[in-house]
């Protein structure tokens, strides 16, 4: 029998839940098959994070209404034990480890082996490795977890969640930080997993992956079902129409961009490891940009792409020299506080982490980096703080109940949007985008694509970081290749193809 028409292993019927003045779900209906990779896509705010966090029990009942049943039997989680109990993990796109720990004392947080109260260490670390094996990942369970990357990171999450034995696996936005040797290592370990016959929800807005491995797709609206159907039975262009209600055109429309003189250039950028004594991660990188054009930098993970910017702009731990220069003058940066007196702004890859105040309303976030420029030196104006944010959210789309709303309970997209806004404020003449797009639904990314050649038209001058390559050739004017820190190929817009991008970032460049 096809596992597919077999009844549901998990079925979530009917499920609503309401957040003050906003109706997140509104009789979603979701099921799941054991051994089945069923997608859950949508726009930011259309509820796939507010389903899946009812089912892992973090919105307990009675706080959401309808049913989740799994082989039958109605489940009613009052937290996420309850959930993990059930064999249900999730693995959200913020990761949850503990960066002072090692990868071993991750894996088994609050479940160590003890004898009387005490640590058995060697085996701790014995099942760690055996179940990193079991997975072919070859990372010794000794390491720290700040030492690893963040996609390596989000592997040894997903290690986590199986050493519950879970029989049900949510994967939010798994792939997004993985370099392609990573992805191809999840995708092998999620082929084990089905054929022990775990179920696994997919959330991506990464569709090409969603039909390459998943059995089925529900498309998820404004907190409704819109449909579910067999990947095979359906084509992207479909997807995308389902997702955002309209026909989507072309992603990346043909752009001219008026350039003018230079507006920034640095030299001779070297940046060493605030970790590893004597290791470089950025080598002799040199770069200028014009008024009004988009240089783009590619290159694969690790290539220093991130810590090439956050140098330049004062926020890099390690040890910094070159030269800049803002407008043909010499500029000396300390701090992120002398960038943004220079007129650089920077939307950091993590946004959370470091382009947020979560607990704050949009208001406080958008004028973070502008308060003086925009309320007075002296006296907060919050009158004029105000206005200018909804003019801002405005222009940028932002979906808020207003500006006072927390950052923390707005959307991927829309967070995104507020960090973009703060960087507007300020008035910038260079604009550096790190990953931009990341974690951002179809509908959302072409709103941000239209915006960056907006701004590029207006003046300003970009520096756009991106590990998706359609980005980078459809939004640059220039590509500049990195690889293990160095720039291995540059190229016009007219040159650059994916062929050419791809050898410079491996690396086989240097060898021509």
């Amino acid at each position: 029998m096809n596992p597919l028409d077999q009844v549901a292993f998990l079925e979530m019927r009917n499920i609503t839940k309401t957040f003050p003045g906003v109706r997140a779900l509104d009789g979603v209906s979701f099921d799941l098959q054991k051994g089945e990779l069923h997608a859950l896509v949508g726009e930011n705010g259309a509820g796939k994070s507010t389903l899946m966090k009812i089912l892992g029990g973090v919105y307990p009942y009675p706080e959401y209404g309808g049913e989740i049943l799994i082989e039958g039997q109605v489940q009613r989680f009052g937290s996420v034990n309850d959930a993990a109990q059930a064999g249900i993990a999730v693995i959200y796109q913020e990761l949850s480890l503990v960066k002072e720990m090692s990868v071993g004392e991750n894996i088994f947080l609050g479940r160590e082996p003890r004898t009387l109260g005490v640590i058995r260490w060697e085996e701790l670390y014995r099942r760690a490795r055996q179940l990193l094996d079991d997975l072919h990942l070859a990372i010794d369970p000794h390491t720290p977890i700040h030492n690893l990357g963040i996609g390596q990171q989000q592997l040894i999450e997903i290690a986590k969640a199986l050493s519950h034995n879970a029989r049900i696996l949510v994967l939010d936005e798994p792939t997004a930080a993985l370099t392609g040797a990573e992805v191809e290592t999840l995708f092998g370990i999620i082929h084990k997993l089905r054929a022990r016959g775990v179920g696994m929800v997919y959330i991506s807005h990464k569709l090409e992956e969603v039909f390459r491995i998943c059995n089925r797709l529900t498309v998820l609206r404004d907190g409704q079902t819109v449909g579910t159907r067999p990947t095979s039975e359906l084509t992207e262009a479909q997807v995308i129409a389902q997702m955002v209600g309209r026909e989507v055109g072309d992603i990346f429309p043909a752009v001219h961009h008026a350039q003018g003189d230079v507006v920034f250039e640095a030299k001779n950028v070297c940046v060493n490891d605030p970790n590893v004594p004597g290791k470089s991660l950025v080598k002799n990188v040199s770069f200028a940009v014009r008024r009004g054009e988009v240089l783009g930098i590619a290159g694969l993970m690790g290539a220093g792409r991130s810590d090439l910017l956050m140098a330049i702009f004062g926020a890099h731990a390690g040890r910094f020299s070159g030269e800049i220069r803002i407008a043909g003058h010499a500029a000396r940066i300390a701090g992120p506080a002398d960038a943004i007196g220079l007129g650089i702004g920077f939307v950091t890859e993590d946004r959370k982490r470091f382009g947020l105040v979560l607990d704050q309303t949009v208001l406080n976030n958008m004028t973070l980096a502008s308060l003086k420029r925009i309320s007075g030196r002296f006296i907060t104006n919050v009158d004029a703080e105000a206005a200018a944010c909804e003019s801002a959210a405005k222009e940028l789309h932002v979906k808020a109940r207003s500006v006072f709303a927390i950052a923390g309970t707005l959307s991927g997209g829309n967070q995104q949007k507020v960090v973009l806004a703060k960087w507007l404020l300020t008035k910038p003449r260079v604009l550096f985008l790190d990953e931009p797009t990341r974690g951002i639904d179809v509908g959302a990314k072409q709103e941000i694509y239209s915006e960056i050649n907006r701004l590029a038209k207006s003046g300003i001058a970009i520096v756009l970081v991106s590990s998706e390559l359609p980005e980078i050739l459809g939004l640059s004017d220039r590509v500049l290749v990195l690889h293990e820190g160095r720039v291995t190929g540059e190229f016009t817009r007219a040159e650059a193809t994916p062929e050419k991008v791809m050898a410079c970032a491996t690396g086989r460049a240097l060898a021509a």
